[in-house]
């Protein structure tokens, strides 16, 4: 079952280290970087049904 609820120790630090990996980088680099840590984090999970949930769940935020 996907995690939708806060479930990361110090989300915000999270956060700005996630804004940090893409500083000083173009559009095409930042959209390269984020595809990667998406496969190696799908890959990590491992579980289909979680993954067609969390991309469902992604599409909820697009307006």
């Amino acid at each position: 079952m996907l995690k939708t609820t806060p479930n990361i120790p110090d989300a915000d630090g999270f956060y700005a280290e996630l804004l940090e990996l893409h500083e000083g980088r173009d559009l095409d680099e930042s959209a390269a970087i984020n595809a990667r840590l998406i496969l190696l984090l799908a890959n990590h999970i491992g579980d289909r049904e979680v993954l067609r949930d969390a991309m469902k769940a992604a599409l909820l935020t697009v307006d």
